[in-house]
């Protein structure tokens, strides 16, 4: 079995003050694209190799359950966990085995939190995901937050989403504070920077995440019959790469969105309620770009923010198509 080790996704507190817009995850096989989805009950240990200061083994225990049971909660996906107990192993250990606990991390002075995949290339299969918590960093578990640490029940819900296949949402917004970013409000828990310390509300999965785990793990019988949207951002008759696309739903009130994901500028967002959207596609320039993609270099941000002329219908059970939207350079 031939494997390699990714680092998928991390959670950062940019600032020194406290969507599919959801990135599915996959890897190329033989020429296929192959979606990392779990096929089964996801199996996790628990670490207690490490604690962070003032964070017992017991509370991190119950702070991961809650924030795995609201994935599991979501109605129109089909999610589930076995918790398999405490072990002495840590994240960082290569043993085959799906570790969450604490390794102190005093060079990721701005990381709160990271998720690795050990993938078997041949066969796309996922060998292990890991969850490394930067005990280097404050942390609370306080039913009602606490400013002396960042909410580990609202980072480890972050997480979880990564280790189900989800890659960072861009919805969101920042501003400039100091050599980073301070959030100012988020749509998805799995935005990239963290909400300040004291701060419960990364908590609750939003409208662009409950798509994004609904898309990946679609229910093989029954569910909900979702919808989606597809189509093309073009500039200058070509394709646009990394732009990111928003539907705003009138009915629903969902906001979900998704990115364009090749040279053609091809964008699919998936997991809809069924109904009327406004889209509109922008750059994605709020925040470190390299939260989204790796290679940043192919990723256009030259352009301004452009709706879709009408009014787009995502089908009950279907996808719509052509909902191609064309920008300007600004």
């Amino acid at each position: 079995m031939k494997r390699a080790l990714f680092v998928t996704a991390a959670i950062v507190a940019l600032a020194t003050a406290p969507g599919a817009a959801y990135m599915r995850f996959g890897l190329s096989i033989n020429g296929t694209n192959t979606l990392l989805r779990w096929p089964g009950p996801i199996p996790y240990r628990v670490s207690d190799a490490e604690l962070a200061d003032g964070i017992s083994a017991t509370a991190f225990d119950q702070a991961l359950q809650r924030a795995v049971q609201a994935w599991e909660a979501v109605p129109s996906a089909s999610v589930q966990f076995t918790r398999q107990g405490f072990t002495s192993g840590r994240p960082s250990d290569d043993d085959a085995s799906n570790v969450i606990g604490f390794e102190r991390r005093g060079d990721l002075e701005r990381t709160l939190a990271v998720t690795t995949y050990t993938i078997d290339i041949v066969s796309g299969a996922i060998v292990e995901a890991d969850v490394q918590f930067n005990a280097a960093q404050p942390w609370s578990v306080a039913e009602n937050g606490s400013t002396a640490g960042f909410d580990l029940q609202a980072v480890a819900l972050h997480e979880i989403g990564h280790v189900l296949g989800l890659g960072h949402s861009a919805i969101g917004e920042t501003e400039v504070a100091g050599a980073g970013r301070r959030l100012i409000a988020s749509g998805s828990v799995l935005f990239p920077i963290a909400f300040p310390r004291g701060s419960v509300e990364g908590r609750t999965l939003r409208s662009d995440d409950i798509a994004g785990v609904s898309d990946v793990y679609r229910p093989t019988t029954g569910g909900a019959q979702l919808g989606g949207l597809s189509g093309r951002v073009r500039k200058n008759g070509g394709g646009v790469f990394g732009a990111h696309v928003v539907a705003y739903g009138l009915r629903s009130g969902q906001i979900v969105g998704g990115y364009a994901t090749n040279d053609e500028g091809e964008y699919v967002i998936n997991g809809l309620e069924p109904g009327t959207y406004i889209v509109r596609v922008e750059p994605l320039d709020d925040g470190d770009i390299e939260g989204f993609f790796e290679d940043t270099r192919r990723v256009d941000v030259d352009f301004g923010v452009t709706y879709y002329p009408k009014v787009a219908v995502a089908p009950r059970g279907g996808v719509a198509v052509d909902v191609d939207i064309t920008v300007r350079a600004r």
